[in-house]
């Protein structure tokens, strides 16, 4: 590990060790992600180094922020700052002097440490930072910075300004004693080197005049097309003042010259203003590239017109981001760049050695679910298995592993996602049979008996074959007298053979074919109290070729409705 490490050998506990090269002594203090150490170097030299602990995108964003800072700034006591994925740390050493509170304590101040502390507090604040954030000790007349902590994100000037506000007080309190300059020796020989200068400046001003009235002419090159830089470089080459505007075109370059005037080929004095009109779009906005793959990061690049700049790989058991995954991109998610430019980013290698546990994800949305495997290193099985259900749309019903299961780092992780249960079909159903014409009863006869038979269900059951069901015994009518023909119309009522509304027990049987078409498959019963359902969701795997059975109590007429991913599939008569 190249952050802090500490060992134990028996009852003696070895120092703590920072880089392998700095002996932690004590803690002097946390603030925040920044936590500061008074170490020794192996030469035995006094070192303080503050250890920021980046294990986050953000922290690592705000550390490289100081960082940029205190290089800027350049601190007496800044001794190095480091930055590399681990260790994020800078390097203090020690600064002599008078500390600064004691300076500002004294009655009578000079005018020049008053000034250098002005100009401190303003270099300070440029960059975020108050006079309180910064050990500032007194050399002399010269306040130099011992050490700065890291300051808080987000802080205004008006902030900064109430926080200077005790130390100026006391730094403008009191009498200020101004510096007086000794006489220097020949100070009346001052005033020749101001008419020589009167007189060059004569003279210059002389050939000045002659160039305003009498300029040479030159011809106004073409510069569309080329960087500006290069443009102006060539202009002001032959002679010509430069200004820059600014405009927005597809078919040049950023940062090339779209226009200028005067037009190419131009007669123009030297010394004339040349206007070029630059190629600069609107800041565009870096998408947000982290835990996706190269692959997935091309698209969101490509839609917000930038390119993928350089790939670098390093090993990702540190921010536990799995292979091939993005940890972090430069410039950072949110950041203004212009259309074209490249998007840096750095790409995980895989966790080494580690393992996870899976948490419940059961309840939760699939937005919610993804974001809990992400976090615990995994990656979420896409697309997701849908299944229809009784509960809200979009949430997790089951995963794969089981909850709390530990398994490698970078494993897959399978979710069951609720669909709605009930859609209308499809297609619309085929129309329910004309019932036969109503016929007399016969005479009272002695009824042979019935030979068994069977009957095929007319529903359509697209194509996949049809279920048989038991037949109902039917008798021939025997012919009436000749002597009592009727005369009456027949009747068209409904036939005596429907069914009651008392409860009775009908059975289920299906055979599902062998290329079973692939989804979820439920069996509802649908009759004069409504629908529910007989068999729940089952994927086609574990269907294809078997034949179901099952039974229902039901009431009026009942039919079965077999369903896939909730729409309608076929229709199968109870028997």
């Amino acid at each position: 590990m190249t952050g802090a490490d500490t060992t134990q050998a028996g009852a003696e506990t070895t120092p703590q060790v920072i880089d392998g090269k700095y002996r932690v002594l004590r803690e002097v203090s946390r603030s925040g992600i920044s936590t500061l150490y008074e170490v020794e170097t192996a030469g035995g030299e006094a070192r303080r180094v503050s250890w920021f602990d980046a294990s986050q995108p953000a922290d690592r964003q705000g550390f490289h922020t100081y960082r940029t800072a205190v290089r800027a700034i350049a601190p007496a006591g800044l001794a190095d700052v480091v930055a590399r994925p681990g260790a994020y740390y800078a390097v203090w050493q020690p600064v002599t002097g008078t500390p600064l509170s004691e300076t500002l304590a004294q009655p009578v101040k000079r005018q020049e440490f008053v000034d250098a502390v002005d100009s401190l507090r303003g270099l300070l604040a440029s960059h975020g930072f108050a006079l309180g954030d910064a050990d500032i000790v007194v050399d002399g007349q010269t306040p130099k910075i011992a050490y700065l902590k890291p300051a808080p994100a987000g802080r205004t000037a008006e902030q900064i300004e109430m926080l200077n506000a005790s130390t100026m007080t006391a730094l403008t309190g009191g009498r200020v004693k101004k510096a007086k300059r000794p006489p220097e020796p020949g100070a009346w020989l001052s005033f020749i080197p101001g008419l020589l200068f009167l007189g060059g400046a004569g003279w210059l001003g002389a050939q000045a005049a002659q160039v305003y009235l009498n300029p040479p002419i030159g011809e106004v090159k073409n510069v569309t097309g080329k960087p500006a830089r290069d443009a102006a470089q060539q202009l002001t080459k032959d002679g010509f003042r430069v200004e820059y505007t600014y405009g927005d075109s597809g078919s040049v370059p950023v940062g090339a010259i779209i226009r200028q005037d005067p037009e190419p080929g131009t007669a123009l004095p030297t010394g004339r203003l040349v206007s070029l009109t630059v190629n600069k779009p609107a800041p565009l906005t870096v998408p947000k590239l982290e835990d996706l793959t190269v692959e997935q990061a091309q698209a969101p690049l490509k839609d917000n017109a930038l390119k993928l700049g350089k790939v670098v790989k390093i090993d990702g058991t540190l921010s536990n981001t799995p292979a091939g995954r993005v940890i972090a991109q430069f410039p950072a998610p949110g950041a203004t760049i212009q259309r074209g430019q490249p998007v840096q980013v750095i790409v995980s290698t895989g966790v080494k050695g580690r393992e996870t546990w899976i948490p419940n994800l059961e309840g939760m949305t699939f937005e919610q679910a993804r974001a809990h495997a992400r976090a615990a290193g995994l990656v979420v099985v896409d697309p997701v298995i849908k299944e229809p259900s009784d509960r809200t749309e979009n949430i997790v019903l089951r995963q794969e592993p089981k909850p709390f299961v530990r398994v490698d780092v970078g494993s897959k992780v399978t979710l069951v996602i609720s669909t709605a249960k009930f859609t209308p079909p499809s297609t619309p159903t085929a129309p329910l049979p004309v019932p036969p014409p109503y016929v007399p009863p016969p005479p009272p006869v002695e009824p042979e008996p019935a030979t068994p038979g069977s009957v095929t269900d007319p529903t359509p059951n697209d194509g996949q074959g049809s279920v048989t069901i038991p037949a109902v015994p039917s008798t021939t009518p025997n012919t009436p007298p000749a002597a009592e023909p009727i005369n009456e119309s027949p009747q068209e009522i409904p036939p005596s053979s429907e069914p009651s509304n008392e409860k009775r027990t009908v059975a289920f049987s299906y055979v599902f074919p062998a290329d079973l078409p692939a989804g979820a498959y439920s069996v509802v019963v649908q009759d004069a109290d409504g629908e529910r359902q007989i068999m729940p969701p089952a994927d086609s795997t574990q269907l294809a070729g078997l034949q179901a059975n099952s039974s229902a109590s039901v009431r009026g007429n009942a039919v079965f409705i077999i369903r896939v991913n909730g729409a309608e599939y076929a229709r199968v008569n109870p028997q």
